[in-house]
């Protein structure tokens, strides 16, 4: 952090009557410490990088073997001690742990030790790409990771912590709609602008009308919602004067999109690639545009149908390893993504490196009087009525939706009526909702992606960006 030496000038101080140099109190130092640190390892050549990085699985492996059940057994099937995991071959001769297996491992997935200074625990939850929720426990130091790879990005972007956020996504605080800061870690490091929050299943023109009046100077957002947003702005011939830039995350990103950007808002787009289950997973390269992989914290492995490691310019299914999370082993773990591998990089990061992520779209939902929103179905409450392991909803038609589940026994009526009555009050429309049962697995689509909703009505408005027709502004 120290090389962005304007971001530095401008850092608060933690200890009262101290501005300059700034002193950094019990909460601020060990991010500042982690920061100057990932500063430094960024530089490193790659095959240094992946020595410490196997120095730090086996000492992960170690704990994990203790104190997991399901990973000791995970490394007894397989033949394996922790000692065995210290190369990426080694690595490699460990199963990967599928999205399946960590659901139904349930308590035995966890580990029931935890050290000390990797305390407290937070439990997150996610239903990722594929529609299946899982539970994953994180600790203090994974926490620690998080924050100091959001304000990499942050910095990397070169953004004024000064200026005005605009966040439209799922999983917002409930009841809160604006904030005097961006929040942790931002507001402990800076006097940062304030911060404006809009849900993501608010309908479009709304979120239009909204933007307009706060006129923000950075909006974060889905590529899906961000592709609704670019087709009204440009139908009612507006803008946004102060915008500078646009955080895309949660979906795939593609180049039509970034074009798109650029010709109705003038502005650049970033994209973070990340999960619920282990954090920031990569950031676009300030420099190329490529993706490095957070390497500090993970290990990444893109892999063919064979399981072997996929060269520069092919696309494989990423697999995860979490290099410090001792709660919740996450070793090998299948994203259910994929993502191209990359060329080194040419601005000298030793950071691996991702061409693009590709499989992570999601369909925005078409209402039945052409209003469109990011769906949200209520699928955390799905376990409340039924023991439903998988899901996925498909846009027959306007006013039809087709329902497929995987549950564990078959749903009694009740529970039948329970789960639609759920699901359309949770798009905000009573569609016609068609049950349909798999029985191990929900089948992926073509090129092996899983969308946990898309919509399959031909239409152009859905089909292509922009319109052909323009609207006056109001």
């Amino acid at each position: 952090m120290l090389r962005h030496t304007q971001t530095f000038q401008s850092l608060l101080s933690g200890i009262n009557g101290v501005s300059w140099p700034p002193i950094f109190n019990s909460r601020t130092a060990p991010l500042v410490a982690l920061m100057h640190q990932l500063e430094e390892i960024q530089w490193l050549p790659a095959e240094v990088i992946s020595k410490h990085q196997h120095k730090q699985l086996v000492t992960l492996a170690e704990h994990a073997n203790k104190y997991s059940a399901n990973f000791r057994v995970r490394m007894s099937a397989a033949k394996l001690k922790p000692t065995d995991l210290s190369t990426e071959k080694g690595l490699r001769k460990l199963p990967v742990l599928s999205r399946r297996e960590l659901q139904t491992s349930k308590e035995e997935i966890f580990c029931t030790m935890l050290p000390r200074a990797h305390a407290p625990i937070k439990v997150h939850r996610s239903t990722g790409s594929t529609g299946e929720p899982v539970t994953v426990r994180r600790t203090a130091v994974n926490n620690l990771f998080y924050q100091a790879t959001n304000l990499r990005e942050n910095l990397w972007n070169q953004r004024d912590f000064s200026g005005t956020y605009a966040v439209i996504r799922a999983n917002l605080p409930e009841g809160i709609t604006e904030m005097q800061n961006w929040g942790e870690p931002y507001s402990w490091l800076f006097n940062t602008g304030p911060v404006y929050l809009k849900p993501i299943a608010t309908d479009i023109d709304q979120q239009v009308e909204w933007l307009k009046g706060i006129n923000p100077d950075y909006l974060l957002t889905y590529p899906n919602n961000l592709t609704a947003l670019l087709q009204e702005f440009e139908q009612l011939n507006l803008k946004l004067p102060r915008l500078r830039q646009i955080h895309t995350i949660g979906e795939t990103l593609t180049d039509e999109h970034r074009d798109y950007t650029r010709r109705i808002f003038n502005v650049e787009i970033t994209d973070t690639y990340s999960s619920e289950e282990v954090g920031t997973i990569a950031l676009q390269c300030p420099e190329s545009g490529l993706y490095h992989v957070m390497s500090e914290s993970l290990i990444v492995e893109v892999l063919d149908e064979q399981g072997n490691p996929c060269r520069p310019g092919h696309i494989g299914r990423v697999v995860v390893t979490d290099l410090h999370n001792f709660a919740t082993p996450l070793i090998r773990y299948d994203l259910n993504d994929y993502a191209e591998v990359g060329e080194a990089c040419p601005c000298g990061r030793g950071l691996k490196v991702l061409k693009r992520i590709v499989g992570r779209s999601r369909n925005m939902l078409l209402l039945p009087d052409g209003r469109r929103h990011w769906p949200l179905f209520g699928v955390f409450r799905f376990t409340e009525i039924a023991p439903i392991r998988q899901h996925q909803l498909i846009q027959r038609s306007r006013e039809m939706i087709e329902v497929r589940l995987v549950a564990d026994v078959s749903l009694t009526s009740e529970q039948e009526t329970r789960l639609i009555d759920l699901i359309q009050n949770s798009l905000g429309y009573p569609f016609e909702l068609k049950l349909v049962y798999f029985d191990e697995k929900i089948p992926r689509g073509k090129g092996g992606k899983f969308e946990e909703f898309a919509c399959e009505i031909q239409s152009r408005d859905l089909e292509s960006f922009g319109s052909s027709r323009k609207r006056k502004a109001p």
